[in-house]
């Protein structure tokens, strides 16, 4: 049986802690979380566009490679956070040396994963298996990679003037993401702002400038971006945990990872800024909605990507009112419905499920782990230790399904 531990949430909050770049000058500190945040962005616009026209099995196992190969890339960067990147590639080149550091990273990770239980282990220790075959979607996630690492680069380029590997590390980005050009959507993304796609995803990078809490004082600062990746992959967790089905689980990770795009447009609003005003927190979602259709959606449509504007409308919850709405699709329509109907009769691929109030306890989880460890780390203010205390009081008897969010909390001691 599987089940959500401490453990697995602190050590996927943990690309927080790991800088990128940090042997460049750097306009800003470039976290691990952020880009792998900006990687899956990038990655669910490709699998989109590479998926049309395939029968609906083939796009949800195409989904589930990308969902979780994107994780388990994560998970093995963290154990590695030492390696630099050249390093690791002439590893990789050694069979024998590489072998020995998949099995070490196993070794270090079956204790945190294996509360997952055995088939999300085992699906694990076969994506690293040598012999693997390469599938469309490590391609999708190679050419994701290889953007948010450029996009980083290219913020840094121009100050690194000195630095003579520049040249040479420029050169090695374009020529790897051209090599790429056969899928659909990669052309695009090169060609950067004249192109819908190059903008969305570039405006998608914006929000690692944007930092959470902005008003406390934290250790480590967490952005919107990187908050948006930790409630994706508390999501794919939370789902694994309650058996569901292969598209609810892949739809539960891109909610996660959407849920706070219309911030981009508004900022980070604090709830109690929110609620501090009558009527506030309506006018603040009307206003997203309208920033959101002129900035995002409508420029998608008007490019031809009709289907591209749609998913994202579905998993921000247009037509049902919230992100945190339950909801399937049947005959191209969406219908809302709550967790227990979700649960017991719309569990499966052809219902197009994706869930609300698990959501919703994720972004919460994800919130309280950001505050949780910034105390533990010596921040000790008072609107952190409020945010505990309420998080703790309001949801210390949620149960949702197999899982019991209280006493998940009540483990953080």
């Amino acid at each position: 049986m599987s089940n959500i531990r401490k453990s697995l949430l602190q050590f996927t909050f943990a690309g927080a802690y790991m800088k990128r770049w940090n042997d460049k000058l750097r306009p800003m500190e470039l976290l691990e979380v952020d880009k792998q945040a900006h990687k899956m962005i990038v990655a669910w616009l490709l699998y989109q566009l590479n998926v049309e026209g395939r029968l609906q099995g083939e796009r949800i196992k195409l989904g589930e490679t990308i969902v979780e190969g994107g994780i388990f890339d994560y998970f093995f960067r963290l154990v590695i956070t030492d390696i630099k990147p050249p390093i690791f590639y002439r590893i990789r080149e050694n069979p024998t040396h590489y072998a020995q550091l998949i099995s070490w990273v196993q070794g270090e990770l079956e204790p945190v994963l294996a509360p997952l239980g055995n088939e999300f282990w085992e699906r694990f220790v076969a994506y690293f298996a040598p012999n693997r075959k390469k599938t469309l979607g490590d391609e999708i996630l190679d050419a994701a990679h290889l953007y948010a690492s450029k996009w980083e680069f290219d913020l840094l380029k121009n100050l690194n003037g000195f630095d003579d590997e520049i040249p040479e590390i420029d050169a090695s980005f374009n020529e790897r993401l051209k090599a790429y050009s056969y899928l659909k959507g990669v052309p695009e993304l090169l060609s950067g702002s004249d192109n819908v796609l190059g903008r969305l995803a570039n405006l998608c990078g914006q929000l690692r400038f944007q930092k959470r809490w902005s008003q406390t004082p934290r250790v480590p600062e967490t952005s919107v971006i990187g908050h948006m990746f930790l409630v994706a992959c508390y999501s794919y967790f939370f789902s694994i945990v309650q058996d569901a089905c292969g598209a609810r689980r892949q739809n539960n990770f891109f909610c996660g990872l959407f849920h706070d795009l219309p911030e981009l447009l508004t900022r980070d609003i604090i709830s109690p800024v929110k609620k501090s005003v009558d009527k506030l927190d309506d006018f603040i979602k009307e206003y997203e909605a309208e920033e959101l259709e002129r900035r995002v959606l409508a420029p998608l449509r008007a490019e031809g990507y009709e289907r591209l504007a749609w998913r994202l409308g579905y998993f921000l919850g247009l037509e049902t009112g919230s992100e945190f709405d339950e909801a399937i699709v049947v005959d191209g329509s969406i219908k809302k419905l709550n967790f227990e109907q979700l649960q017991s009769h719309y569990n499966e691929d052809q219902f197009d499920p994706k869930d609300g109030v698990m959501l919703k306890a994720c972004d919460t989880l994800a919130a309280f782990i950001e505050a949780y460890t910034a105390v533990r780390n010596g921040i000790s203010v008072d609107e952190l230790h409020q945010a505990l205390w309420r998080l703790r009081q309001q949801h210390r008897k949620l149960v949702i399904g197999n899982i019991h969010v209280g006493a998940l909390l009540a483990d953080f001691d």
